[in-house]
């Protein structure tokens, strides 16, 4: 499944654009830009699956690096310290990865 399924490609492309210099990126502003934010807890569960590469039921830190590809093949990759800042705020549990119910959680935040 692809993200532009879940979510308007024009908003991906807005979003993306918006985040495009290192050390930019808002999770919380890119979902609500994305259109993320407002969508049914089912939706979001579907961008978790999309981003959960391995399908391990998990987004670690190495996948989150790679978040924006999710949206789009020529998103950038985050920045150390940009993915270590979205991996502290999304991981409540303290497990290092990033599970269903968090995402969800933080997108809805």
């Amino acid at each position: 499944m692809a993200m532009s399924s879940i979510l308007n490609a024009a908003d991906i492309k807005k979003a993306l654009d918006a985040f495009a210099a290192e050390g930019s990126f808002d999770h919380k502003k890119f979902f609500e830009m994305v259109g993320l934010k407002a969508k049914s807890a089912e939706d979001v569960k579907k961008a978790f699956l999309v981003l959960d590469a391995d399908a391990s039921g998990f987004i670690e830190e190495e996948e989150l690096k790679f978040v924006l590809k999710g949206f789009a093949s020529d998103g950038r990759d985050l920045t150390d310290k940009e993915t270590k800042a979205f991996l502290n705020e999304a991981d409540k549990d303290g497990d290092g990865m990033i599970g269903i119910d968090e995402f969800v959680a933080l997108v809805h935040e």
